[in-house]
């Protein structure tokens, strides 16, 4: 099943810092030669957001993506993704930068 996520990227790893990175053998396997992309789901919160969400405990939603692409820190990304076995894990269909 394929859905559209929005995000902010806040972190990249790129496939040759993949042994760097603990990362779990699952996801190290998914993403062998390709960048991981650590994002906050739904984008870039303005002020305003960010003080609604810490009054209500909402924490910010990460989400990680493994693309073929590059995607720098701080962009906004818009990505079809699918599932993978991994919570919180997705693999990148297509992907857009802005």
């Amino acid at each position: 099943m394929t859905e559209t996520i929005a995000g902010e990227v806040i972190h990249v790893v790129p496939p040759d810092e993949l042994d760097d990175y603990d990362l779990d053998p699952d996801l190290a396997s998914l993403a062998d030669s390709r960048y991981v992309l650590v994002c906050r789901k739904g984008g870039r919160p303005s002020w305003l957001e960010r003080i609604v969400a810490f009054l209500r405990r909402e924490p910010i939603e990460p989400v990680t993506l493994v693309a073929d692409t590059a995607a720098e820190e701080g962009d906004e990304v818009t990505a079809t993704v699918s599932e993978t076995g991994i919570a919180g894990v997705y693999d990148v269909i297509e992907f857009e930068s802005e």
